[in-house]
């Protein structure tokens, strides 16, 4: 009993401990001369991941900066890590920090936004020890005033694409990315990257195709040669896109800003040794040309790409009014999303319903794959030997050969048991009117005079509507 209470009580005072997550909002109100923050912070655990911070209309991410302590009080030990985004305002006024939610270490955080007030520029307080070296640091060491040089870089921007020519509804793969030299000397560093990216594609994106986006959530740099040349590739954006029409699909010159530092001419242990500027780096535009699917009645409808047919059926040997599951898959490379059912109808052999379909779509090296699956349900009504490429049949256009092409159920079917396409009509009744039919009586008959009736009823309307305007004419 002893040993349960003790290992309860250890399982409260680990849960105390536990992972404590915290999202701390800069001051309400700073001066234009002032940076704003916001704080992530985690108790008791390391930070492994976390979501990129807000953008904040009014203001400009400065960068981050991290913070950690460990405490040990009476040999309990404690610890927590920081990472503090700082913010510049970009113009007096009070601007809106919207509701956000970061994901920290795999759990969502939500936070409630605020305004913040920007004012006028407000004296900094004078740090007596940073006074000394501001003043005498330089004079000190044998400087007066440092001087910033700008360092030539060796990186560019630029968008790419695996093919120059296509077919319509033939899949391409497009990709902005930000290549930087292995000798290149110059600090470079991203910034403001989601909202750059939002002005970017709606400059890029085409309106005459399907997009299928690979959305890239972590920038990583990777290495590639570039003729006899080292570079390091960090992808932007990248999607495959599919023509709907003949029309060339144009990209413009689209540019992203970067900051580019500064370094000083003579550095040193003390003081600053670069300075932050900004350089915006250009792609150039590129087009690719859509050519038109050869003629066919169906040229306006296929699917294109490369494909493959598999099926499932549980069995060959089925029995006449029993449902068996058919499933077609159409598998490969090529625009998924966009393959359309096989066209399937019923007959005096056979009773097809709709199909449930389900899609799996794989996006990695530049290239869209996966499988649209059409469960169809189907009854038979006759029964014999019948082959299901009769019924199921799929045509589009092949990239591999540049032809029409026909993907085409292989199995064959035996059907057993007793015809039931006249059981529809048996099932059916036609109710009580049609069942006297056979005992009515069909001779032809004259049909009875009843003007007497409409005479009397005629009298009775008349000797109303006299009595009611002989009321109204005494009052």
């Amino acid at each position: 009993m002893r040993f349960t209470a003790i290992i309860a009580f250890l399982l409260i005072f680990t849960a105390t401990r536990a992972q404590k997550v915290q999202i701390t909002l800069g001051p309400d109100e700073i001066g234009e001369n002032q940076a704003w923050t916001i704080t992530l912070t985690v108790q008791n655990d390391r930070l492994k991941s976390y979501d990129n911070f807000p953008d904040i209309d009014g203001f400009r991410k400065r960068g981050t900066s991290t913070q950690s302590t460990q405490n040990i009080i009476n040999g309990q030990i404690s610890s927590s890590q920081s990472i503090i985004m700082t913010y510049l305002p970009l113009k007096q006024g009070t601007s809106t920090v919207p509701d956000f939610t970061m994901k920290v270490n795999d759990k969502s955080v939500r936070v409630t936004g605020k305004k913040v007030r920007v004012g006028p520029a407000v004296q900094q307080q004078q740090d007596p020890f940073r006074s000394f070296f501001d003043q005498r640091g330089d004079d000190f060491f044998g400087r007066s005033d440092n001087e910033f040089v700008d360092i030539n870089d060796d990186a560019f921007l630029a968008l790419t694409t695996n093919k120059d020519e296509v077919y319509t509804g033939e899949g391409f793969n497009a990709t902005l990315s930000f290549f930087v030299s292995e000798e290149n000397r110059a600090p470079l560093q991203f910034h403001e990257l989601g909202r750059q990216l939002s002005e970017i594609l709606k400059k890029l994106k085409p309106n005459n195709c399907w997009e299928e986006n690979f959305n890239i959530e972590n920038i990583e740099g990777e290495a590639v040669t570039i003729g006899a040349r080292d570079y390091t590739r960090y992808k932007i954006y990248q999607a495959n896109y599919y023509p709907l029409n003949t029309e060339p699909i144009v990209f413009p010159r689209v540019s992203l800003e970067m900051i580019k530092y500064k370094v000083a001419k003579n550095p040193s242990f003390f003081g600053q040794n670069r300075k932050e500027d900004y350089k915006s780096f250009y792609s150039k535009p590129k087009t690719v040309t859509v050519k038109e699917l050869p003629e066919h009645q169906l040229k306006d409808a296929v699917a294109v790409g490369n494909y493959k047919l598999s099926e499932m059926m549980p069995s060959t040997d089925i029995t006449t009014g029993k449902s068996v599951s058919y499933v077609f898959n159409i598998s490969g490379e090529g625009n998924i999303s966009s393959i359309q059912k096989p066209t399937v109808s019923n007959d005096a052999n056979f009773e097809f319903y709709e199909p449930n379909v389900r899609m799996d779509i794989k996006r990695e090296n530049s290239r869209v794959t996966g499988t649209k699956s059409f469960n169809y349900f189907l009854i038979p009504k006759e029964p014999g030997r019948y082959d299901l490429k009769d019924y199921f049949q799929w045509v589009y256009f092949n990239l591999e050969e540049e032809k029409y092409d026909t993907l085409q159920s292989k199995l064959t079917v035996y059907v057993t048991g007793e015809s039931t396409k006249n059981e529809v009509i048996e099932a059916n009744d036609d109710g009580s009117f049609y069942d006297k039919i056979q005992t009515a009586d069909n001779s032809l008959t004259l049909i009875q005079d009843n003007s007497w009736q409409q005479t009397v009823f005629g009298i009775f309307i008349f000797l109303v509507l006299a009595s009611s305007a002989y009321l109204v004419f005494k009052k």
